[in-house]
């Protein structure tokens, strides 16, 4: 039974850390984009609309645009992007900032500096998160 004390923080502990190891990975790659220098121009293939929620809970829709472009060395590189502007539509031509490699990042939204902010502040929460389990689990131990 006690097992269950155990179990159940480190699984939370598991999960906070997957979300934050996300976070962060991908404010890497869009801050990797905007800091490589590279720019292209690209044009806006399809613009829609993405539902989340419904039944007890609020619906949400998240624009989603696919743009293509071509890179430095020739190749075509499409690529998707989500919460984007709604005054991009399909056909536009838009600036778009990558960073070369095997594995090409790539970005058009415009830059708001943000995504670092909101980095920490995940950061911030998977550690309030884990110390409050490793706390618990602390004084499960005691108490036994």
């Amino acid at each position: 039974m006690d097992a269950f004390f155990y179990i159940i923080p480190v699984q939370i502990m598991a999960v906070v850390l997957l979300a934050a190891y996300v976070v962060v990975r991908r404010w890497l790659r869009m801050r990797s984009a905007w800091r490589s220098g590279l720019t292209a121009e690209g044009r806006c293939l399809r613009v829609y609309a993405m539902a989340h929620g419904g039944g007890d809970t609020r619906v949400r829709t998240a624009l989603r645009h696919v743009y293509e472009f071509r890179a430095r060395d020739g190749r075509v590189v499409r690529f998707e992007e989500e919460g984007g502007p709604g005054t991009i539509l399909e056909g536009d031509i838009v600036t778009v900032h990558y960073a070369d490699g095997p594995d090409v990042v790539a970005t058009a939204c415009p830059g708001r500096g943000g995504h670092g902010c909101a980095a920490c502040a995940v950061l911030a929460l998977v550690g309030g998160v884990v110390l409050v389990c490793v706390v618990f689990m602390v004084a499960v131990t005691a108490l036994s």
